[in-house]
């Protein structure tokens, strides 16, 4: 058998990039650029560690859909027989990553359209819709590889942005490696649980799952799929460390940022006026991946735990992706913030990061599943940690911790 080197690898990138485009939204650009601008380099250490264990558990989810040939949200529907256990996690599931996913996606349009509200001066409203309505007509109307090579441009797009913002700031390199020692300065847990929490994210799982079957059709691909996860979230690492390094340098140490939209005007000085246009890109790209990937993500976390069919142009796949996206076009378009339903979906994903993360762990120990691709003991080990990690991060989002 040919054995693929890393540049043929590199061509096949593309389940991994739409995880990558869906976890880089606008949440991470505003979290990173707040601890960038607040603590300078001290929490790089965090981003590291979330993208390592995001790698553990986006790659179980991938050794699940190429050697299973199920989704996520199918395999935790089969693993339990108890009918009331069932109930309870799909009225979870669907609670946490539909609900929720409504909830943010007027923030992921709305993030995108300031990108562009901020280079054309048109209102972020107006963008809005036209974000919106693009998103919609580009899953509509794209097969599953189209919509695949938007979201590989687009991750190439974001990473440029921000890379090369970060390399011509000059940050202070020596300075920049001590923020890889973990240390947590004082008022720094809220934003490393934000850091973590923007990272390995939920409905990611579900999306890797599902998108893996499209590009691979048996576990031969297996090790091509885990190269494409890994690399992917790597470019999430580059990207995020290079945002926070860029407010670090950009703004004085301590200092708040509520937009990320002031990194590019803050940065005018230093970089020029392209400094505007080139961060203001990133931010739209970041906000069109992000408005895709939630009402995608929903559709195919539904559809699995429901039992209905998962195909891109059936009825009841677009019926979910159609709703989450018109929510966020309207709640855009009137500056309407959803506060409640925000509230209520920061909820639910503190509540089921852990579980989803359980559910995983006994589905990617079911020998009947995937008879001699289950978990081997070291990943066992690291599935535990983050179980007990994401179950610490749940605790304190409830105030309990």
């Amino acid at each position: 058998m040919h054995k693929k080197g890393f540049l043929e690898k590199l061509k096949n990138v593309g389940p991994g990039a739409i995880v990558a485009a869906a976890i880089v939204g606008p949440g991470t650009i505003a979290t990173a650029s707040q601890t960038g601008a607040e603590f300078g380099y001290a929490l790089i250490w965090a981003v590291v560690f979330s993208i390592i264990a995001t790698m553990f558990l986006q790659e179980m989810s991938t050794r699940l859909g190429v050697v299973s040939r199920i989704d996520l949200g199918t395999a935790f529907r089969r693993q339990f027989t108890n009918p009331v256990l069932k109930t309870v996690i799909i009225v979870l599931i669907i609670s946490a990553v539909t609900i929720g996913n409504a909830a943010y996606e007027a923030g992921n349009i709305t993030g995108g359209a300031i990108g562009l509200a901020t280079i054309t001066n048109i209102p972020v409203n107006i963008w809005g819709i036209v974000v919106g309505l693009v998103s919609g007509l580009l899953l509509w109307f794209g097969n599953y590889k189209t919509i695949e090579r938007i979201f590989v441009v687009l991750i190439l797009i974001i990473s440029l942005s921000f890379f090369l913002t970060a390399i011509v700031v000059r940050p202070d390199l020596s300075e920049m490696l001590t923020g890889f020692v973990p240390t947590i300065p004082d008022g720094t847990t809220l934003l490393v649980v934000s850091l973590i929490g923007t990272t390995i994210v939920p409905y990611t799982l579900f999306l890797q799952s599902s998108t893996v079957q499209e590009r691979w059709k048996d576990k031969s691909g297996l090790g091509e799929s885990r190269f494409d996860i890994i690399f992917s979230l790597l470019i999430v690492m580059v990207i995020t460390v290079s945002i926070m390094v860029s407010a670090a340098v950009a703004f004085p140490y301590g200092t708040g940022i509520s937009d990320p939209t002031e990194m590019a005007v803050q940065l005018e000085p230093l970089l020029g006026s392209w400094a505007k246009y080139v961060f203001s890109i990133g931010i739209f790209a970041a906000g069109v991946t992000s408005a895709m990937t939630a009402p995608l993500a929903a559709a195919y976390a539904t559809t699995g735990v429901l039992g209905w069919s998962s195909d891109l142009k059936s009825r009841g796949f677009r019926f979910i992706w159609i709703t989450i996206l018109a929510i966020g076009i309207i709640f855009s378009a009137i500056g309407y913030s959803p506060i409640e339903l925000i509230l209520f979906s920061q909820y639910a994903n503190g509540l089921i990061l852990p579980v989803i993360v359980l559910l995983l762990m006994f589905v990617m120990n079911n020998k009947r599943l995937l008879g001699e691709n289950t978990n081997p003991l070291w990943v066992n080990i690291a599935g535990w940690a983050i179980f007990a990690v994401t179950l610490l991060l749940s605790l304190n989002s409830f105030g309990i911790l």
